[in-house]
């Protein structure tokens, strides 16, 4: 073998060594229970998420073999999300009468598929009624489905409130009769009848640890919630004791950042959700999974009396990594690299072939990855300055020997 082809094997043996050392990028890693199948499911720790990139694109799975290989576990991230279908029924207004009770609208139905809501879309701005809903197979016997429902709209410069949908158990028939009870003819302009189907997701419930009320002179109320760590938050619920009706305009943002100014710390926040709190419907706000560790939530109450609030529920999609195992290993779930960007791998086109009934791999505690790797194998070459100079000495070298080689011929 030539000196050059010596230099060359050199060359491509310190590149191997040097990316053997990928464990090295990362912060963090938890070692994962041993593999029993080729597909296991990993349910993601709420501490980690503090500790990775806000995308979460530097999750990585690395094994080592028995032969102190290193070798990568391609995963697919999925959020526990709820799952809903609608389906809508085809029907038709065909009959809308007065009487003292008030105004009855009937639909037909030309469908015997169970239905479990309908939408109202009414031509009135401004309405409050306790409506009821029938069923019947005949138009002769009624069935009650909903009896003093209320549905409620508010329009006015500081408020657009709507709440017309009227949900109720799945019932099956020919006919839906809807009486509004009110002196002037509604105008119904649209009836959208459906069968929902809806599957809740899996969440996680996190510790609030601090809670702050502050009512400020713009007459509003600030709530500041301080979960115990950064964790992915995606719906709020909000309890009311109050029995009164109300109707304010409310604000969820989250933390951003704090920056340091001559009369002290200020907070930045971005909006995360805006809609009305009630005493119609439940209070509870889902929004886009975000990471996150302070909420606040800022309640318009205008001209009228404090709410009083008695708890709040944080909750977020649990957060599940689907990873194909393709040989044996010990496998780390790593983590904590700012330069890491996402990995691509083949199985996000093949996601329907994953099994549905996994296994679930236990996550072991966390430890800090030092310049030492999980294993007693090391790279060649700890110190970058080293590598760099070798490197440079390299190409020297093959210069030198390559302008030798020419000047002999």
């Amino acid at each position: 073998m030539t000196l050059q082809a010596k230099l060359f094997t050199f060359l491509l043996f310190w590149t191997y060594s040097f990316s053997y050392g990928q464990l090295d990028q990362y912060r963090y890693a938890r070692q994962l229970g041993e593999t029993s199948r080729e597909w296991h499911q990993v349910i993601l720790p709420d501490e980690i998420f503090g500790k990775v990139r806000a995308d979460l694109s530097d999750l990585r799975i690395y094994g080592i073999t028995e032969n102190r290989d290193t070798v990568e576990a391609p995963y697919l991230l999925r959020l526990k999300m709820d799952e809903v279908s609608d389906t809508e029924i085809e029907s038709k207004i065909i009959n809308a009468v007065q009487n003292e009770n008030g105004y009855y609208f009937t639909f037909q139905v030309s469908s015997a598929e169970p239905i479990n809501r309908i939408n109202l879309d009414f031509g009135e701005d401004n309405y409050d009624w306790d409506i009821q809903l029938e069923g019947s197979h005949n138009q002769q016997e009624w069935f009650s489905l909903l009896k003093d429902y209320r549905i409620l709209s508010i329009t006015n410069d500081l408020t657009d409130f709507h709440f017309s949908a009227l949900t109720f158990p799945a019932a099956s028939y020919s006919y839906f009769r809807l009486l509004i009870p009110s002196d002037k003819k509604p105008t119904l302009k649209k009836v959208a009848l459906a069968n929902e189907k809806y599957l809740e997701g899996t969440f996680n419930v996190f510790s609030i640890a601090e809670t702050t009320t502050i009512q400020t002179k713009n007459k509003t109320t600030e709530i500041e919630l301080t979960l115990e760590n950064p964790v992915p938050v995606s719906r709020l619920r909000i309890n009311v004791s109050d029995r009164f009706d109300f109707y304010r305009p409310i604000t969820v943002s989250y933390l951003v950042d704090s920056i340091e100014t001559q009369q002290g710390w200020k907070e930045n926040y971005r909006t995360l959700k805006t809609g009305t709190l009630n005493s119609i419907e439940e209070n509870e706000f889902s929004f886009e999974s975000r990471v996150l560790q302070k909420l606040k939530i800022t309640v318009e109450n205008q001209d009228n009396q404090v709410l009083t609030f008695t708890d709040f529920e944080v909750k977020g999609y649990v957060h599940e990594l689907l990873v194909r195992f393709n040989q044996p290993a010990d496998y780390y779930l790593v983590y904590g690299n700012e330069l890491a960007s996402r990995p691509r791998y083949d199985l996000v086109q093949f996601n329907d072939k994953i099994p549905e009934d996994l296994t679930e791999l236990k996550v072991g505690d966390e430890r800090q990855i030092s310049n030492k790797q999980l294993t007693n194998a090391q790279p060649l070459f700890q110190n970058m300055a080293w590598l760099w100079s070798i490197m440079a000495l390299i190409m020297v070298l093959l210069g030198w020997f390559t302008v030798r080689m020419m000047r002999s011929k």
